[in-house]
């Protein structure tokens, strides 16, 4: 009788497993630590401003990188950035990409990216997190202005 409840127990549980798959799924926004599935956008090793030298162009970038890395410093949780087409910006109908700061960290940003445009290169990534360094944030600052 013993062997008859444990397999009847066995076989509500096995069954129980296979019906929902979306309880098995990982949460790409989740933060476990085993896991970790959140990206981290990295500074790029060669700052832009120092690949000009001594050029005209060189004082103009030195004060476009002040310029964001102030602007970067001061984000804090809550905040909407533009991603693609202003940031550095209040996001105005230029804004190809909007995202919010959801968290903060020293040298890292955490951006959940809020709404894109279909023409914009963040479309499918709607809703995703990723920590963003300070120095990929002034990068991409320093990209949209030409430098």
């Amino acid at each position: 009788m013993k062997r008859m409840w444990a397999g009847a127990g066995l076989l509500l549980v096995l069954a129980g497993c296979g019906t929902s798959k979306e309880a098995f799924r990982p949460n790409p926004n989740d933060e476990d630590p085993l896991v970790g599935s959140i990206p981290v956008v990295r500074a790029p090793r060669v700052d832009r401003c120092a690949q000009h030298g001594k050029s005209s162009v060189r004082g103009p970038c030195d004060e476009a990188r002040y310029l964001a890395t102030e602007y970067t410093r001061r984000l804090s949780v809550g905040d909407e950035v533009c991603l693609e087409g202003g940031y550095g910006d209040e996001p105005g109908e230029a804004c190809l990409a909007r995202a919010a700061v959801i968290d903060t960290a020293p040298n890292q940003v955490k951006l959940e990216v809020r709404t894109a445009r279909p023409d914009s290169r963040w479309f499918n990534a709607e809703m995703r997190h990723a920590w963003y360094e300070e120095g990929a944030l002034v990068d991409l600052y320093l990209a949209e202005r030409g430098y």
